[in-house]
Formats: C-alpha cells, sequence, structure tokens
C-alpha cells in the first residue's frame, strides 16, 4: 500500500516574540484550547495505555504491537479532545480523541493494515465526528481507518494533527 500522492502542510509561523511555533497558528490555538502546551509529556498514562493494549488479546488471539513511536503520541497528545474551529481549506476539520483504547477491540484490523505496509501499527485514537480510527505506525506515520478505507495523514503525528485540524484532504492507501 502507498499514498497516492505526497502534498504536506506548511510548517508554523513564528510566535508573538519571534519563535517559531511547531505547528501553524491556527493548529497551535487549537491544540492549545484542547490542553496540550510545548513540554506535555504524561508518560506515566502513556504507560498504563501499553501495558492495557499489550495485556489485551481478541477472542481470536489477536494482540496488539506497542512501540516507542505510540508510546511517544499517547504522551504528548494523549487524552485530548481536539476540537477544531475554523473552516476546512480542502474539507471539514474533524474533531480527534487521542486516546488508544478507541482501537482495543481493533488488534486484527491493526495487524492486517501493519502486514500491508509491512510495519507495526498501534491504535492513536479517534475521529469522533466519523468513528475513524487512528492509528500509528512504528515509524510514527499516521493512519485513519473507517468504513470508506484506509488513509494516510501523514509521516507524523505533526503533520497529521495539522491536516485533520485544517481540513487537509488525506491521501487513500492503495494496493500497489
Amino acid at each position: 500500500m502507498h499514498p497516492d500522492r505526497t502534498d504536506t502542510p506548511s510548517l508554523g509561523s513564528p510566535r508573538p516574540g519571534g519563535t517559531p511555533s511547531r505547528f501553524p497558528a491556527p493548529v497551535d490555538a487549537t491544540l492549545r484550547a484542547a490542553g496540550w502546551q510545548p513540554g506535555r509529556w504524561d508518560i506515566k498514562q502513556a504507560e498504563i495505555w501499553a501495558d492495557t493494549l499489550r495485556d489485551h488479546t481478541s477472542p481470536a488471539g489477536h494482540r496488539h504491537a506497542v512501540f516507542p513511536a505510540a508510546v511517544e503520541a499517547w504522551a504528548e497528545f494523549g487524552g485530548l479532545h481536539i476540537t477544531p474551529t475554523g473552516p476546512g481549506r480542502q474539507v471539514a476539520p474533524t474533531t480527534l480523541h487521542i486516546d488508544p483504547l478507541h482501537g482495543l477491540h481493533m488488534a486484527r484490523t491493526l495487524a492486517d493494515l501493519g502486514r500491508a505496509l509491512d510495519t507495526d501499527v498501534s491504535p492513536l485514537g479517534t475521529e469522533t465526528d466519523h468513528q475513524s480510527l487512528l492509528a500509528v505506525d512504528a515509524q510514527g506515520r499516521v493512519y485513519a481507518l473507517d468504513h470508506t478505507g484506509d488513509w494516510y495523514l501523514g509521516p507524523d503525528i505533526d503533520q497529521a494533527l495539522t491536516g485533520l485540524v485544517t481540513g487537509i484532504e488525506p491521501v487513500r492507501l492503495t494496493a500497489g
């Protein structure tokens, strides 16, 4: 599977005082309104999620992959309810809840995606408006899975959040 194209949003503009922001201004504001700030790091909660996922086995014997890229994303953004307020650039922005337990019962689905991508995949959260499952792979790339297909959201959590909050159309994963 591979993305059809590789559009990437631009990085943030300087914050007041001239310090460059990690995110574009509207994304930074949305994340801060949700409770994020630079340096946010709840490793204790991330480890609880990691243990819960590792301990879960589906009725058919499927287990979750847990790896550093997932734990790092959970530690920084986990627990946030992100609600964009502006219009989307290409599609409507989506509300998010970053909590990997939204994917607790999706171990097989995530393992299948991981096999297709030749990497491990772990749950990240959900797009609450659409019930899309957000996932992260061992390299930190982010995906959404829903009833319409599998979508590539970006090469890292920053680009994925930027795209989701600003309404950048995601890239459908295709076989090939």
